[in-house]
């Protein structure tokens, strides 16, 4: 993890009363080859890497300068330093989040919020990946999930392994028992209002060639 911060898992476990042993393991290799695998089946590219810092530098290499990129609400984005990175001068993308915070109108706000979804590359997190290959993604608004399953031209999903969980159903049960309380956390902290499970996506098969790419990364990372 390049960066913890003070909405990483670990400062948010006691509050939120989940289990970590059960919910937040980094699995033996083994049952990551595997899941890469199966997911590679299903339509979705998979590229390891060992850490947060070499998994930035790979995400770099797969976007091209001068790229619109936007980018949902993610604590594995900020723990992996993306989006100091991209709000920074060295990036050298269309920032298309910055656009929107910088909208002081709250009707173009929410236009530009439903166009970013289209974008060149939408990055995002994930809630859970089951070993059989399917990838879950949860929000409240369905502003992130909008892009996943069709929207977004590009779709990057970065990842730590301890997201893995044995079957679909479980990944499912991860969410509920795991992700949503430790981010209903987040929210009321961070804005002062809880938070939901408004909209689900899961991506089971991707029939774009090249659309959509999974970086796995090699440790506990977000929620």
């Amino acid at each position: 993890m390049v960066k913890p911060t003070l909405y990483s898992a670990a400062n948010l476990f006691a509050e939120a009363h989940v289990d970590p042993e059960k919910w937040n393991q980094l699995p033996p290799d083994n049952e990551v080859a595997q899941t890469v695998e199966a997911i590679a089946q299903r339509g979705i590219a998979v590229v390891r890497a060992k850490n947060g810092k070499i998994a930035l530098e790979i995400l770099k290499d797969l976007i091209p300068p001068e790229a619109e990129v936007m980018h949902g609400s993610s604590t594995t984005l900020v723990e992996i330093g993306y989006e100091a990175y991209v709000n920074s001068d060295e990036s050298r993308w269309k920032n298309l989040h910055r656009a929107i915070v910088a909208e002081n109108d709250e009707q173009k706000r929410r236009d530009l919020r439903r166009r970013s979804v289209t974008a060149d590359y939408f990055i995002s997190g994930a809630n859970a990946i089951a070993q059989s290959g399917e990838i879950v993604a949860c929000d409240r608004s369905g502003s992130r999930v909008g892009a996943w399953l069709y929207a977004a031209a590009h779709l990057i999903i970065m990842s730590g392994t301890n997201k893995i969980a044995p079957t679909l159903d479980h990944a499912l049960r991860r969410v509920w028992e795991y992700a949503y309380p430790l981010e209903n956390v987040r929210a009321k902290r961070a804005y002062g209002a809880p938070s939901q499970i408004g909209k689900c996506a899961i991506l089971a098969n991707e029939e774009i060639k090249g659309r959509v790419t999974l970086i796995l990364i090699d440790e506990s990372l977000g929620y």
